[in-house]
């Protein structure tokens, strides 16, 4: 079984160097892209394949050479060969699971205050701090949509965005002494966030019949023509009861366009969560989405504690992680991704 996997992969990446070096796919951009693409999702696998073939030569030569006669220092070779083909092995299938196709997408991210009044409402703030300069530390584009009264949504571009920022989905609480609170006692608040994979307009087609769009005068902080002319739109989707507001650009088109944008998002993700629930009634196991509306992370100012519930996971450096140090969390989370699908693939 290994075997023929470490072939395949050898073959994919040889046809993707080539293609890679081809000068017809170099002169056309989308097939170069896509070339690079694959490159890069198949390098680390290649490079586990390649470990493997000379760890197991290491073994096979070992081998030979102890038929001869028993030496501790090849036993010792031979023993760590061996180990290090179990553990290879285990890598190289998690390196090779499938991916989710919309891994590469951009995505818009909504963040809505909870639990907690006025402190939900400032720990939303904090959670949009946090997720754009972690973006922003990875090397992804942020564009704010919209910001005002706890309420965030922003853009995060770039190839990957989505295989980085899915996890984020979820409620997200909080455990500190408020600013206002006088007598030192801790709270607890919470806020939600919605990570929406970027729908095209071929991805998700919606009819100008089942929209109703109003238009009305911007409230909030004032600005040249921002709240003196109806430049605020509301999309309403009827037949799934979707609002979307934007109100932050000074033109009507403009905040129609990201009302808009928002709208496909909303609908590419009911669509993928419907989807996900019929395969998770099939396999009696919940996927994707299903853990959405769940609590997510606690993060415990008091104990400088962060928690993922979902992995089990707890990290005692809050304020890198505020900063937007979350590889370590990333990283654990899509790991154990790999490993549920891995898992569901053997059933």
């Amino acid at each position: 079984m290994i075997e023929r996997l470490v072939e395949q992969i050898e073959a994919r990446f040889q046809e993707a160097q080539a293609q890679m070096a081809d000068p017809e796919v170099i002169g056309d951009r989308q097939r170069f892209a896509d070339a690079g693409r694959l490159f890069n999702q198949l390098a680390p696998a290649a490079r586990l394949a390649e470990e493997w073939r000379r760890a197991v030569s290491d073994a096979e030569g070992a081998e030979e050479l102890l038929a001869e006669g028993e030496d501790p220092e090849l036993r010792g070779v031979l023993n760590d060969a061996r180990e290090r083909i179990a553990e290879l092995e285990e890598e190289i299938r998690l390196a090779m699971v499938e991916r989710d196709p919309n891994d590469d997408k951009d995505v818009i991210v909504e963040i809505r205050g909870g639990a907690g009044g006025d402190e939900a409402g400032l720990w939303a703030g904090d959670l949009y701090r946090m997720l754009t300069k972690y973006a922003e530390r990875r090397g992804f584009k942020t564009e704010t949509m919209s910001a005002n009264d706890g309420s965030y949504t922003f853009e995060i571009k770039g190839d990957g965005a989505y295989s980085v920022f899915k996890f984020e989905g979820g409620t997200h609480r909080v455990q500190r002494v408020p600013e206002t609170e006088s007598q030192g006692r801790i709270h607890t608040s919470t806020a939600t966030v919605a990570v929406l994979p970027e729908a095209e307009e071929v991805e998700v087609e919606v009819d100008p019949n089942d929209l109703q769009v109003d238009v009305y005068r911007s409230s909030g902080p004032g600005g040249q023509s921002v709240n003196t002319t109806d430049s605020a739109v509301r999309i309403t989707h009827k037949p799934t009861g979707i609002v979307v507001s934007m109100q932050d650009e000074k033109s009507q088109l403009q905040n129609r366009e990201r009302a808009m944008k928002v709208l496909r998002a909303r609908l590419y993700e009911a669509e993928l969560a419907r989807r996900q629930a019929e395969l998770a009634a099939d396999r009696r196991s919940q996927v994707g989405t299903g853990e959405r509306a769940e609590k997510i992370r606690t993060y415990n100012y008091p104990q400088r504690r962060v928690t993922d519930h979902r992995i089990n996971l707890t990290v005692h450096n809050l304020e890198q992680v505020l900063a937007g140090e979350s590889d370590d969390l990333t990283a654990a989370l899509q790991d154990a991704e790999k490993r549920q699908k891995l898992e569901q693939a053997s059933v």
